[in-house]
């Protein structure tokens, strides 16, 4: 089993739920849905539609406290766990060693496990407050990231958007032990 993690990144929420519907052909998916995702509303989607997308999607219920999350360690075991998108403040938190929200809770516990975490990170300021935690998850043992590329180099300078599109090379990429590379992209250009 394979679990999902959706953080508040809401721009790049949608490319994310189409990543996964395709992931759930190929795999058993658990979605875990963080705390903002399911409070907030915002001009990208209502949260109850988008929690009832990835449940709808994976055929069971969204992991959604931290309590659910805990177990997804040695006691309840998932082949590997993406976070997609993965927000500069839980990549923050990753970094630090924070467990206060239902996705850093599910990601310290399934790396207890030594499998594969993958992270399709969506921060404005990967290049800049979050650069170092970026470099530390980077150098961390069962850590993965999505290939990535700047999506508005002149308006966002320090931002990073992962290739959503990428996730399933890159899941199976780092199910065998591989970073998927490059990691940094060139803009495509349309």
């Amino acid at each position: 089993m394979i679990g999902y993690a959706v953080c508040g990144s809401f721009c790049t929420i949608a490319a994310s739920l189409e990543t996964l519907e395709k992931l759930t052909k190929e795999y058993d998916v658990l979605p875990i849905i963080s705390e903002n995702v399911r409070r907030f509303d915002t001009r990208f989607g209502r949260s109850a539609d988008i929690v009832a997308r990835c449940e709808k999607l994976c055929g069971r219920e969204a992991v959604c406290d931290i309590v659910s999350a805990e177990p997804l360690g040695p006691a309840r075991p998932l082949d590997a766990m993406v976070i997609a998108p993965c927000t500069g403040n839980t990549l923050a938190k990753l970094a630090s060693g924070i467990t206060d929200t239902v996705v850093t809770m599910a990601a310290k516990a399934h790396m207890r496990t030594a499998r594969p975490l993958l992270i399709a990170l969506a921060s404005n300021d990967a290049m800049s407050a979050n650069l170092a935690n970026l470099s530390r998850m980077m150098m961390r043992k069962g850590v993965y990231f999505v290939p990535m590329e700047q999506d508005d180099p002149q308006s966002k300078p320090f931002s990073l958007v992962a290739r959503t599109e990428l996730i399933p090379e890159a899941l199976e990429k780092a199910r065998m032990g591989v970073q998927m590379r490059p990691v940094f992209l060139e803009k495509q250009r349309y």
